[in-house]
């Protein structure tokens, strides 16, 4: 009974909040040799300073469970850019309006969309080696985005979002 709950509280958790993440990186690269990381200084990310902020307290925290440590003469850089969009609304009413006779027909029908669309956001994470000038691994993940939500829930989005994307890093090679 107690494993059906936590099933399903899983699977509640998993459905209504939905991350996608995707990944790719260099296979030629070594990655043991990356101890230790810093952001650049002129980043753009896309998001409030204040987001900016909870997404790079995030990181920290990940990256050092992970054994990495933010550096002034870091291994590689970290770049993070990210954009807003709005899905387009899947769920309309159809109303339609159709005669015929005499072996003539014709018809009309209008999707009334219902509800609101969603809006989204990507964060693109890239993890550049700036002494070989070469990009070694990206996440590029998707979720659903409040704007208006309160500065707790971005909070425990952000993190949520960043756990997802560094469980792929270092990738099993």
């Amino acid at each position: 009974m107690k494993s059906l709950k936590t099933l399903l509280l899983v699977l509640l958790i998993i459905g209504c909040a939905p991350i996608r993440v995707s990944y790719d990186f260099d296979r030629t690269v070594d990655f043991n040799t990356y101890k230790t990381y810093n952001y650049y200084t002129d980043m753009n990310t896309g998001l409030s300073e204040l987001d900016t902020k909870r997404l790079l307290n995030a990181i920290d925290k990940q990256m050092a469970v992970k054994g990495f440590s933010l550096s002034d003469k870091p291994d590689f850089f970290i770049d993070i850019k990210s954009n807003e969009y709005r899905e387009a609304n899947r769920s309309t009413v159809g109303v339609g309006l159709g005669g015929g006779g005499r072996n003539v027909g014709g018809g009309i029908s209008v999707g009334i969309p219902v509800g609101q669309s969603n809006v989204n956001r990507r964060i693109i994470i890239d993890f550049v080696d700036e002494n070989k000038k070469q990009l070694f691994w990206q996440a590029v993940s998707e979720s659903n985005y409040n704007p208006n939500a309160i500065p707790g829930e971005r909070e425990k989005k952000l993190n949520a979002v960043v756990e997802k994307v560094l469980i792929g890093y270092p990738p099993k090679q």
